[in-house]
């Protein structure tokens, strides 16, 4: 069947607002009135779309690249660089048709081809991306094969018919499939481009290309300030109202509210005592996010190799006292692992209330018991444990709360936290260097399943280094098994896996996330989203 991109997906948590930037590859000027200044909290981590892995990365990406799939203003599903696409009656075989007014900003043509080189390069084991996990997800056929160095990048289920001509073969119908199309992992790269950079790929403007609605016009990797221009080449550009969009790092909240006040922003985070000081202004809203903030503990520790020892400490802090006395930006407390609001359940229901919510609760006499057979089986009375953390306000105030409740209630226990810059968190690990870690993660489609593949025990992100063989052969099972054709059973299924994960606190859920905003009355059009890439702000305006 040949279908247009109509709504081909309805939005799954949206809130309207968004941005965009203009082409001539002069720099923007914070003063500029048309363009929009965003804070962020974190570095940009990369440009690459097949390598970056974190929110922040994504937004830009986002701003500068489209893949075959979009958001139109609406929040719904719509083609990108394809206009069209048709299926077979199995929904296995997807053939897209590319627009063929779609261009790079060095006027090269985008074509199937730069799918099919992005494609494999992402699942080639030598490009060690971390995303490449999510072409089995999306059920490429061989997908797995490939990504694990058993099968030629060539294999993957993915040609080019012609220029314009994109054909995708599945091992299975994907109910989500469209949807991932508009994820930045499975954007386009121009071969020759990437070849002509010499290793040096997305590391700087001139090693960066773009067929989205805006250029990169300055960027240095983990710098402070990135700004991008409006693509005048962009086939949409008549519905691009921003000359550009300039990003500013800025961690303290204090600082970023400074920044806010004296008109150097127009978008900011805040957190802390700033939300409760700013909660009646009009500018301020609460947008409640996909993002699931837990503690990561390396099983691979000989403390926390014991089971004991985790339970005890995810028993022994209070998640409400995080959210309303520390965040207090709506934030609400994690007592599961995978997020309200990401997917309703085959009975119409929010998953979390047909999964049940409180999975793990705060119960110190049980924290304390299972800190005492810890002590008995490990042979030992006093515990050192690093907490690692990314060095940002938030994340620093949360842990500090994490350390004095765990230290009340736990005797022996001695949390020493760690701070460090997000990169070198991620990094830390994925090497396995920490004990515990409070990190995050945020849906890349909606389904379950996006948190529970995060605890196989070969998952690219199982940084707990959980492992339970009874939880693998269940995720096999509502990936490629009978369940896949079975709803209600299949979320019966997840719903065990994650309440068996949690029963042996593979993980331990501290928060889920919202995000308390200060934006400007006169800007508009900026998505918010719970699923996938967090902002977008392509269609922002600004009056």
């Amino acid at each position: 069947m040949k279908l247009k991109f109509k709504k081909i997906v309805q939005a799954v948590v949206a809130t309207t607002m968004l941005a965009s930037a203009a082409l001539p590859l002069a720099s923007v000027s914070a003063q500029d009135e048309n363009v929009l200044r965003v804070q962020f909290d974190v570095e940009i981590a990369s440009l690459d779309p097949n390598i970056a892995t974190d929110g922040t990365s994504m937004e830009v990406i986002a701003s500068l690249q489209e893949g075959l799939v979009t958001r139109d203003a609406n929040g719904d599903f719509v083609g990108a660089a394809a206009e069209s696409y048709e299926t077979n009656e199995e929904e296995t075989v997807y053939t897209f048709k590319l627009r063929e007014d779609a261009v790079w900003s060095n006027g090269t043509p985008v074509t199937a081809n730069d799918f099919v080189f992005s494609w494999q390069r992402l699942a080639d084991p030598a490009t060690a991306a971390e995303y490449s996990f999510i072409l089995d997800t999306a059920g490429v056929v061989n997908a797995a094969a490939v990504t694990a160095g058993e099968a030629d990048p060539s294999e993957l289920g993915v040609v080019a018919l012609d220029d314009y001509t994109l054909e995708v073969t599945l091992n299975r119908a994907t109910p989500y499939f469209l949807s991932l199309m508009a994820f930045t992992p499975f954007f386009p790269i121009n071969q020759e481009f990437f070849e002509s950079t010499d290793g040096q790929f997305a590391t700087s403007v001139e090693t960066t290309i773009s067929n989205g609605a805006f250029v990169l016009s300055s960027y240095t990797p983990a710098g402070a300030t990135t700004e991008l221009v409006k693509n005048n080449d962009y086939y949409d550009a008549d519905a691009i109202s921003l000359d550009g969009i300039r990003f500013q790092v800025i961690k303290d909240s204090q600082q970023a509210v400074l920044a806010y006040q004296t008109g150097q922003l127009d978008l900011t985070n805040i957190s802390g005592e700033q939300v409760m000081l700013f909660a009646q202004d009009p500018e301020f809203q609460s947008v409640e996010q996909g993002y699931l903030w837990f503690l990561s503990p390396n099983a691979e520790q000989e403390d926390l190799a014991n089971q004991d020892f985790r339970l005890a400490l995810a028993k022994a802090f209070n998640r409400e006292t995080i959210t309303e006395n520390v965040l207090k930006d709506g934030s609400i407390p994690a007592t599961f692992f995978i997020p309200q609001g990401l997917v309703d359940a085959p009975d119409g229901n929010d998953y979390r209330d047909f999964a049940g919510r409180d999975l793990m609760v705060t119960n110190e006499e049980e924290a304390k018991a299972h800190l005492e057979a810890a002590k008995e089986a490990l042979g030992k009375d006093s515990f050192v444990i690093g907490l690692l953390v990314e060095d940002t306000e938030a994340s620093i105030n949360v842990a500090q709360s994490l350390e004095a409740q765990i230290e009340t209630v736990l005797e022996g226990v001695d949390i020493q936290i760690e701070q460090t810059p997000k990169k070198n968190r991620l990094d830390r690990m994925r090497a396995g260097d920490f004990d515990v870690a409070l990190t995050r993660w945020g849906p890349d489609y909606a389904d379950p399943s996006t948190y529970l593949q995060l605890l196989t025990t070969d998952s690219n992100y199982n940084d707990a280094r959980y492992s339970n063989e009874t939880f693998d052969a269940d995720f096999v099972e509502i990936q490629t098994g009978e369940l896949t054709t079975d709803p209600e059973g299949r979320f019966a299924k997840m719903a065990e896996m994650e309440a068996l994960a949690l029963s042996e606190a593979a993980v331990l859920p501290v928060y889920q996330a919202a995000s308390a905003v200060l934006k400007r009355a006169n800007v508009d059009g900026i998505q918010f989203y719970a699923v996938g890439t967090p902002r977008l702000f392509k269609y922002a305006t600004k009056q």
